[in-house]
């Protein structure tokens, strides 16, 4: 009897097997992974690869420029000499399809800072993919509350706070399980690594898409505690999922939105979540703006943790 009575829960062991059970039923249900990846697979295939936004600066836009024969005074040229110059209209022509030729590069090296769409919005694909399978782990815990599940580990010495964590690191470990899968289709497809990309680069990728799971899935699911429809998950990730990914750099450059759209940009998770990813995987890095998008994320993290921690104390009863 005494024995039993000083028995402690393990926050260990009970995280690791309700983590592993979450993993379990999700493997089981291969529809679903497949689906989770082809969504952000089919934006890449169809809006990244036709919003060739570089092929609208490209000499072959400009039509066909005739012009006829253009004289031009000699002293424009070389100022002591009072001749004239004849240029041919088709010399013209050429000259300026040449100067024009690489303006689509740098149009999109100055907006984008790469070369093209594709690799810019295909890292934007990583923030989706984190965001919609985060948001969903709400659901799962409103699925074991109508099952009864929820019911018999409450009745168990399970810490708590080890319920909760299982739904936060089963949506993370899946998060990062789909989007190690886009970034090697998105290679495939042509995505153009920066010079200062090294396999190394792969940790700091794994680090951010961990903070930002963290982050949402807690926030998620302190929404979903109390709820024992289905319907109710499913309003609050239909309300706030277009804005987060619009609302973010996932698409296009924060600098380019209006002033007010900046305003809520810049405190999007997301979008220091896209920043990072960016830096380690397409763009020079930036080792000040890196570590600024990784303080963010982390505090984002430890905060609404700490939320759902608290949530889940006073809302998960038996």
């Amino acid at each position: 009897m005494s024995s039993a009575n000083e028995y402690k829960p393990s926050l260990i062991r009970g995280l690791w097997a309700l983590t592993v059970r979450e993993l379990k039923k999700w493997l089981k249900d291969p529809v679903m992974v497949l689906m989770l990846v082809l969504q952000p697979l089919i934006w890449m295939g169809l809006l990244g690869k036709s919003m060739n936004i570089g092929a609208l600066f490209t000499s072959g836009n400009l039509g066909n420029i005739s012009i006829g024969n253009i004289t031009i005074p000699g002293n424009y040229l070389i100022p002591p000499v009072n001749t004239t110059v004849t240029i041919p209209g088709p010399l013209i022509s050429q000259m300026l399809q040449q100067m024009f030729s690489d303006i689509g590069t740098r149009v999109m090296q100055n907006t984008f800072g790469v070369a093209d769409y594709f690799s810019y919005m295909a890292v934007g694909m990583v923030s989706m993919i984190v965001m919609t399978t985060t948001m969903f782990s709400g659901m799962s815990i409103v699925w074991d509350r109508r099952l009864g599940f929820l019911d018999k580990v409450l009745s168990t010495p399970v810490p708590r706070g080890a319920i909760i964590f299982s739904k936060v690191l089963n949506a993370t470990l899946r998060a990062m399980f789909q989007a190690t899968i886009i970034l090697a289709l998105a290679y495939i497809l042509g995505l153009q690594l920066s010079s200062t990309f090294t396999l190394l680069n792969l940790l700091g990728i794994y680090a951010a898409i961990f903070l930002l799971g963290v982050g949402l899935s807690s926030v998620f699911i302190a929404f979903s505690l109390r709820s024992t429809r289905m319907e109710r998950p499913m309003q609050i990730i239909s309300l706030i999922m277009m804005p987060l990914m619009f609302a973010s750099n996932t698409f296009f450059p924060i600098s380019l939105m209006p002033d007010w759209m900046q305003a809520i940009a810049r405190v999007n998770p997301l979008s220091y979540l896209t920043d990072a990813v960016r830096q380690l995987i397409i763009l020079p890095l930036d080792a000040p703006a890196l570590i600024t998008d990784f303080a963010y994320l982390s505090i984002f993290a430890a905060v609404l943790a700490a939320f759902g921690i608290v949530l889940s104390w006073r809302y998960l009863t038996k």
